[in-house]
């Protein structure tokens, strides 16, 4: 008996400017930084995702290279493409996620009733995430943190 494919659609965006194979790689990364994938799932195969998303299989396959190349997932030879490890935190980390996902989804709808679009959300929250993330201690209004405590 075949081995079920993990519950995971890629949707490929050919407007993005992202090359196909990396919308393939950072959707398997999400998924797996969200425990959608675990170890053991089985990848979808590059015929199932052909079928869905009308790419060059070649395309599917360098993607799950990469995805192998990074020791996240294991071609099996006749059996598919397997999930080696996750990515992300503790493995409770959904239930610590939790507080923080409402919250981030309450903010989300409150930035679309403003009238933002989604790529303006997103690129707002890369923004924010840039400058929370860089070395420099700055907020997203450019004022450091260096050396405070809690406020």
């Amino acid at each position: 008996m075949a081995a079920e494919s993990a519950a995971v659609e890629f949707r490929i965006d050919r407007r993005s400017g992202v090359a196909t194979y990396l919308q393939i790689v950072q959707q398997t990364k999400q998924a797996l930084r969200l425990g959608v994938l675990e170890p053991g799932d089985r990848l979808p195969t590059a015929r199932e995702v052909v079928e869905a998303t009308a790419i060059n299989p070649n395309t599917v396959l360098k993607a799950y290279r990469e995805l192998e190349r990074e020791g996240l997932v294991e071609a099996r030879r006749g059996l598919g493409t397997f999930v080696r490890r996750t990515l992300g935190g503790a493995p409770d980390a959904t239930a610590a996620d939790a507080p923080l996902r409402t919250e981030l989804a309450d903010w989300a709808r409150r930035a679309r009733a403003a009238g933002l679009e989604k790529d303006d959300v997103g690129a707002l929250f890369t923004a924010v995430l840039d400058s929370t993330y860089s070395t420099n201690g700055a907020d997203p209004a450019g004022r450091s943190h260096k050396g405070e405590q809690n406020r």
